[in-house]
């Protein structure tokens, strides 16, 4: 899957009640995760000796779990959910109809790609040992590049707020182009203006 070498294939379901039960999972949970998910698989195991790397500082090997959805429009929640409770360094790849996406939770951010048919999605294994080749996964998945001086998480930062910015201006730009009175309609555009400039600082 995504591209990784053969050597780190594992395909090994991993039961749903299996998730439950060591978790303790509340039946609204359970529930949440029932309604999205059909069956979960870990595809790949990621370690060093396995791509002829070394070791890294922190990380040590990742996983890639396959998550086989019962519908496209899934709440992320359950995949940051999968995240917290499993815990290892993990790509998610939620897939629906031949069609899927990466996935990662980092920094209490979820960075993903966009939807793609399932043989296009690739990860580039960059990087002279683990520590080096995951943050260039981040970087690959959440699309970050990295100002200098700025640390990954830093830059995470930066780009959720810059997206949360973009979010309100879009609501706003909705809001004014209905508003029928002027003063209102006024007040709108300077808030827009407002938070353009806060955007591009």
């Amino acid at each position: 899957m995504l591209g990784l070498p053969k050597a780190t294939e594992v395909n090994k379901q991993l039961p749903k009640s299996a998730i439950y039960s060591k978790f303790k999972m509340n039946m609204a949970a359970k529930d949440r995760i029932d309604r999205d998910i059909s069956r979960i698989y870990i595809a790949n195991e990621v370690t060093a000796s396995k791509i002829n790397l070394k070791d890294g500082a922190e990380i040590k090997s990742f996983f890639v779990m396959s998550v086989l959805l019962k519908r496209k429009d899934f709440n992320e929640k359950n995949m940051i959910a999968l995240s917290k409770l499993i815990m290892q360094n993990i790509v998610l790849v939620p897939e629906y109809k031949g069609e899927g996406k990466i996935m990662v939770f980092r920094n209490g951010n979820l960075l993903q790609t966009e939807w793609q048919p399932k043989e296009k999605l690739l990860l580039e294994i960059k990087g002279l040992n683990l520590d080096m080749v995951w943050d260039n996964i981040i970087i690959q998945i959440g699309g970050l590049t990295i100002t200098s001086g700025n640390t990954i998480d830093e830059q995470i930062d930066i780009e959720e707020q810059k997206n949360k910015l973009q979010k309100e201006i879009d609501k706003l730009e909705k809001l004014a182009r209905v508003e029928k009175q002027p003063r209102k309609k006024f007040e709108m555009h300077r808030q827009i203006l407002k938070l353009k400039q806060e955007e591009s600082e």
